[in-house]
C-alpha cells in the first residue's frame, strides 16, 4: 500500500499480525523493501512482531525525485576526500523524516526500530531526532561515519563506483550481482541462480538507478554522525558481521563506544548481506533485545 509520509508517496508492507509488536525496518541504499527476506519477516513474527518494511524515497515503488537531478559520485567523493562540504538533493535527515512519517501514517507512537547498511544511518537520525519514538534500537551493519574507519575492500569500492545506465536494466543485473557477491557472507555463500533470480525479481518490481545516486550522495554528505549518537537514548543493539567487506566490523565497536546503553553482537563468517540461514539468529537477538528494552 502508498501512503502519504513527510508529504510524499512511500510505498509501505504491513502484513501483520495486527496484534503483534510493531517493528520498522529500513533498508539501505539502493534496496528495496523486498530485500528484507521473507525468511526473517516469518522468524520475526514467530517471535511476537509485526515487522514493517518499506521503500525508502527514490527507490522502488515509492516517490522517485528526478526532477533534482544526477549527481556526480567522483565529484562528491573527491569533495569528500578534501573535506569539503559535499551537496546532496536531499539529506538522510529527511530520509528519517519520511520513516517517521510512516509510523505517522499508520498509527504508530513508538515501534521498535531496525535498519541495515544505509537504513541503520537512518535509524539513527530517527532515534537521535525523536527519541519517543523508538522503543528499542538495532543497528545492523552500519557505521556512524567516522573518519578514520577502515575503508572498504578495494574490489567492494570499484564496484561501487561502477553506475548503471538507465537503459540497461541487464548491465545492472551483472553489476549489481557482482557487488553482492563481494560482500556476501564467506560463511554463506549466495547460490549464483538464486542470486540472480532475486535480482532479476527487484528489477522487474521497479529500476532506478537514478535514485540508487542520490540515495549515495544523501551518504556522502552526511559524513560523521558522531556528534548525533550521544543523544540516542533508546537501548541500542549493534548487530554486525566479523566477515563484513563493506562496512568493517570496526565501525561495530565505533558506535558502540559511542551510543549509551548500545550492546554489540558480532557474528563471525556473516559478510553485507541477509543469508536465509542467518535468519533465525537474527530475529532471536532483535526479540532478546527487544525484551529486554521492554523490561
Amino acid at each position: 500500500m502508498r501512503v502519504v509520509a513527510n508529504g510524499i508517496g512511500i510505498e509501505v508492507d504491513d502484513a501483520g499480525p495486527p496484534d503483534g509488536e510493531p517493528l520498522l525496518l529500513v533498508m539501505g541504499l539502493a534496496m528495496q523493501l523486498v530485500a528484507w527476506p521473507d525468511e526473517l519477516l516469518d522468524a520475526l513474527r514467530r517471535r511476537g512482531f509485526r515487522p514493517i518494511r518499506f521503500d525508502n524515497r527514490d527507490i522502488g515503488l515509492s516517490q522517485w525525485f528526478d526532477a533534482l537531478g544526477v549527481p556526480s559520485v567522483a565529484w562528491a567523493a573527491l569533495r569528500y576526500g578534501l573535506r569539503l562540504p559535499v551537496r546532496a538533493p536531499y539529506s538522510l535527515a529527511d530520509m528519517a523524516a519520511d520513516t517517521v512519517g510512516v509510523l505517522d501514517a499508520l498509527g504508530l507512537p513508538r515501534v521498535h526500530l531496525c535498519g541495515a547498511s544505509m537504513g541503520g544511518m537512518i535509524a539513527q537520525h530517527v532515534a537521535a531526532a525523536h527519541p519517543g519514538r523508538v522503543k528499542s534500537l538495532t543497528l545492523m551493519m552500519t557505521t556512524s561515519g567516522a573518519r578514520g574507519l577502515p575503508p572498504p575492500a578495494p574490489a567492494v569500492r570499484r564496484a561501487l563506483l561502477q553506475r548503471p545506465r538507465a537503459d540497461d536494466p541487464a548491465g545492472a543485473l551483472a553489476l549489481m550481482q557482482q557487488l553482492l557477491t563481494l560482500i556476501a557472507s564467506p560463511a554463506y555463500p549466495p547460490q549464483p541462480q538464486a542470486l540472480r533470480q532475486r535480482i532479476a525479481a527487484s528489477i522487474e518490481r521497479a529500476y532506478h538507478p537514478a535514485g540508487a545516486t542520490r540515495q549515495l550522495l544523501a551518504v556522502i554528505a552526511d559524513g560523521d554522525r558522531s556528534p548525533l549518537l550521544r543523544r540516542i537514548a533508546a537501548p541500542t543493539l549493534v548487530l554486525h558481521g566479523r566477515d563484513d567487506p563493506l562496512v568493517r566490523v570496526a565501525a561495530a565497536h565505533d558506535l558502540v563506544s559511542k551510543i549509551a546503553q548500545a550492546e554489540i553482537d558480532v557474528i563471525p563468517g556473516w559478510g553485507h548481506d541477509l543469508p536465509p540461514a542467518l535468519m533465525p539468529r537474527l530475529a532471536d537477538a532483535i526479540a532478546r533485545h527487544a525484551a529486554r528494552a521492554a523490561g
